[in-house]
């Protein structure tokens, strides 16, 4: 029999676990810290194995290696172990080392992730049949109530659909001539005859026209402004028509005529909810658009509009894809050398974003799902995916590039750059979540989509690739177009590590950090001071790139409509006889009208302005603005209807006395309830945010300052994006940068939260990768200075990169034609690099440095051995 060896722990592997007397293992990777004893249990090659550790219990000993660990104080249980699994195929593992479970079935995990992406394909095939272009307006709000409550009784309220008609025929009659008038009542009976569509008015029938199936009862019933037979039957009875019926350029059809006389408005309102609009516009409006003789029809009004949103994001999907897949993978491939490990984060990404719509496809059964969620759920699938590929990617390269085998490396990968990862994916939940508290399904579908794509990308990342590199093993190193000037010994490596140009940055500001730190500082806020003059608003037809036709038809009801009531604010009075209680009815309007910015009230007792009656009821007042159910009043304010001004007047309208309860309704409502509804939830989200990060980088480091700094700095960072949006987005500068666009003097209120959520998540990252870093290096004794270098310097590289990558996918985005998503990829792509390079680079060393000492306190009920595990990234 073979004599066992004189020190055993003289011929262990260099990776082997060490198991300690307690019971717990250490991976015995030696390395720069090893070989200076920082860490406790490592082994010393030239003195035997450091006090505390001890040898695997599987290995054939001795009795004078028994003798000399009882000389040491060195126990030695006398349990025996389990065999061990076998190792890998090709593989050395160490006796005992946990094998995660991705890497002992790789070929099975493997073929499950081809099998998911391929049924998520599937499933999310019609994704984008099934989302919703609203959802701005929160569930039960004022507006939709009074918008309601107008249709029912009065049938008011703002039009689903506006098309415009104009004429360059010439001739001086314009609209009124009788080709244009015969063309107009062809549109007319096409949009009646659709069953979505409830009722239309136009320039030439002011009265209206019911829908197919409004009731035949009422077909033919005189309208209560002309007192002729309206509804596709009369106008098939009537024939062709010579002239218009009326003369109306007084009156309600005259709101309806363009100032120049060569264009008018049919108006139709339609039923159902959100998505069956959408429905009917999408199947009415090629039926009714287009040359009609000597009138060509444009679509606008909100249903168009949503229609065009839903299908310009569709298209800015797929280009934002084709734009990022390239340039993504190009920098990955100046990351790593090899396309084999370039083309990994892809593969991920590629499963994070099927797996984020299929989930997707699943919610619009049960919730609303905005148009918005699939396109940034889809560049953050891509961004977060390849993110923490990276990370993982770089570290099992590294620790196979020292000598590590396949299943040891990725042992070692998991358990410090998956942490991070799962840290990640962790904070990035956390803040994406907050969208959650707000009840916009916009904002709600984004919640979902944020939350959803991260735990796919943290999926994939974490057991997906694991088994993809177990079964590359050697091979991912294959086809390195850059081996020739990557190639460098560990030594070499170790040096450039130590003299990296990050670590040359974080001395040379920590030498003066007041010269650096104030200067950066102020940068910061005067990026952030044009956040102090926002404006919030809501997105209306200008959220669309020029050129398209609601676009169009949007700009000309501004332009050549001023008093048409489109814009017009509704206010539903139900219960309220307008004949018995007039007088009440009277003293109301004169008070609505006295607001300031109302310029016009019309209700069933007259005309007013500026708390004035300027003029009686017509004889048709009392049929339009009143009914059994109530009265109604048409209010008519300066400037646009999504203005924040007007949404300001609607607040000082609601707050006017009414006689009985009032529901004011109308785009400016609109705005008004969604900005009071963020305001009412923002500091719930704002708290939940901040105390989740607060906690999980307090729970990482076990140091309350710099969790406190953490918030502060994202904070700050956080700010200067937004004066960069507002800069950008509402004053309307550098168009010429981020592509042209309308600016509309404001931002859509919902565009900060969103950003703030994102992009807080994904900074704060960053921020624990580098302070994780710090901590490790100052545990092991370096003083404030060394740890902040070395930490920067061996972080900085790798969330460089990311940053970069992240701005990438993000500026993909801001390709795109609508303004909304096109403010969302500037602002991320803003926040990425200002983060990783301004406030990572500069002014963390800078801070860290005149907090000295206090970086590192803590208090001793979180005194303990700290993060375990080890540092998130080398």
């Amino acid at each position: 029999m073979k004599k066992a060896p004189r020190n055993p722990q003289r011929h262990r592997h260099p990776h082997d676990t060490i198991f300690r007397p307690d019971g717990s293992t250490h991976s015995h990777t030696t390395g720069p810290l090893d070989q200076v004893g920082g860490r406790p249990g490592c082994m010393d090659r030239a003195n035997g194995p450091a006090q505390g550790g001890a040898r695997p219990r599987s290995m054939k000993r001795g009795k004078r290696a028994d003798h000399q660990d009882r000389a040491r104080g060195v126990h030695m249980p006398t349990t025996t172990e389990p065999t061990p699994k076998p190792p890998l195929s090709g593989d050395r593992v160490a006796v005992g080392s946990p094998v995660p479970f991705a890497v002992r079935h790789r070929r099975l995990v493997s073929v499950l992730a081809l099998v998911l992406m391929a049924l998520s394909g599937l499933v999310g095939r019609d994704v984008a049949d099934r989302l919703s272009s609203g959802g701005i307006v929160p569930p039960g709000a004022e507006s939709l109530r009074a918008e309601e409550i107008l249709r029912r009784d009065f049938r008011a309220g703002r039009p689903d659909l506006v098309l415009l008609a104009r004429t360059e025929a010439p001739g001086r009659r314009g609209v009124d001539a009788p080709a244009a008038v015969t063309a107009a009542r062809l549109v007319e009976r096409r949009l009646a005859a659709d069953p979505g569509v409830a009722r239309i008015q136009s320039y030439w029938t002011p009265g209206g026209t019911p829908g197919r199936e409004a009731g035949r009862e009422n077909s033919r019933q005189p309208g209560p402004a002309t007192g002729r037979e309206t509804g596709p039957e009369a106008d098939a009875a009537t024939g062709p028509v010579t002239g218009p019926t009326t003369s109306p350029t007084t009156g309600p059809a005259a709101a309806l005529r363009a100032r120049d006389g060569r264009g008018a408005l049919v108006l139709a309102w339609l039923r159902g909810g959100d998505r069956e609009r959408g429905r009917t516009a999408e199947r009415v409006v090629p039926e009714v658009t287009g040359r009609f003789g000597p009138l060509e029809v444009t679509a606008g009004g909100e249903a168009a509009t949503r229609v065009e949103v839903a299908r310009q994001a569709s298209r800015d999907a797929r280009v934002s894809e084709l734009v990022a897949l390239p340039v993504t993978a190009t920098l990955l491939l100046l990351v790593f050398g090899s396309l084999v490990a370039a083309a990994l984060p892809v593969l991920v990404g590629v499963f994070a974003a099927l797996g984020t719509t299929a989930l997707l496809r699943r919610l619009t059964d049960v919730t609303e799902i905005s148009v918005y969620a699939l396109n940034i759920g889809t560049a953050l699938a891509f961004a977060l995916a390849i993110d923490y590929s990276l990370f993982l990617v770089s570290r099992y390269r590294e620790e196979r590039a020292n000598g590590a085998v396949t299943a040891q490396a990725l042992h070692t990968a998991l358990r410090t750059a998956g942490r991070a990862v799962a840290f990640s994916a962790a904070t990035v939940a956390c803040s994406m979540a907050a969208l959650l508290v707000f009840p916009h399904p916009l904002l709600r579908s984004l919640g979902y989509a944020g939350v959803a794509v991260t735990v796919m990308a943290a999926v994939g990342s974490l057991v997906v690739l694991p088994a993809v590199l177990a079964l590359l093993g050697d091979r991912l190193e294959r086809l390195d177009v850059f081996a020739r000037w990557r190639r460098r010994s560990p030594a070499d490596r170790a040096t450039a590590a130590a003299t990296g140009g990050w670590g040359r940055i974080a001395l040379a500001v920590m030498r003066r950090p007041l010269a650096t730190g104030i200067p950066v500082t102020c940068l910061l806020v005067l990026l952030a001071v044009p956040f102090t003059d926002v404006r919030f608003a809501m997105s209306d037809d200008r959220v669309l790139p020029a050129g398209t036709a609601a676009g169009g038809v949007g700009a000309a009801l501004r332009q050549d409509f001023p008093d048409s009531p489109v814009g017009a604010t509704g206010i539903a009075l139900p219960g309220l006889d307008a004949r018995s209680r007039a007088v009440e009815l009277d003293r109301y309007a004169r008070r609505v009208s006295a607001v300031d910015g109302v310029a016009r009230v019309d209700t069933a007792t007259g005309t007013y302005r500026q708390g004035r009656l300027v003029a009686r009821p017509s004889s048709s007042s009392s049929g339009r603005f009143g009914s059994p159910r109530g009265a109604y009043l048409s209010v008519a304010t300066v400037g646009e209807p999504g203005d924040p001004a007007t949404a300001d007047r609607v607040e000082a309208i609601r707050d006017v006395p009414a006689p009985t309860r009032a529901w004011v309704g109308g785009f400016g409502a609109k705005v008004a309830d969604v900005r009071g509804a963020i305001g009412e939830r923002l500091g719930l989200a704002l708290t939940l945010v901040g105390a989740s990060m607060f906690a999980l980088v307090l729970g990482l480091t076990r140091r309350p300052v710099l969790a406190v700094k953490a918030l502060v700095l994202n904070t700050l960072s956080l700010c200067a994006t937004f004066g960069a949006l507002v800069f950008l987005f509402q004053q309307g500068h550098l168009r010429w940068l981020v592509g042209d666009f309308v600016a509309t003097g404001s931002l859509d209120v919902q565009l900060p939260v969103v950003t703030f959520c994102v992009a807080f998540g994904l900074s704060m990252d960053y921020e624990c990768m580098l302070l994780s870093r710090m901590v490790e290096e100052h545990r092991a004794g370096a003083d404030t200075v060394t740890a902040v270098a070395r930490g920067l310097d061996r972080t900085a590289r790798l969330f460089t990169w990311s940053a970069l990558i992240l701005a990438v996918v993000m500026v993909a985005l801001a390709t795109s034609g609508l303004v909304f998503l096109k403010a969302v990829g500037v602002g991320l792509a803003l926040a990425a690099i200002l983060d990783a390079t301004v406030v990572r680079g500069l002014l963390v060393p800078a801070v860290m440095r005149l907090a000295g000492r206090a970086n590192w306190w803590s208090p001793s009920w979180l005194r303990g051995k700290g993060a375990q595990g080890g540092p998130l990234v080398r």
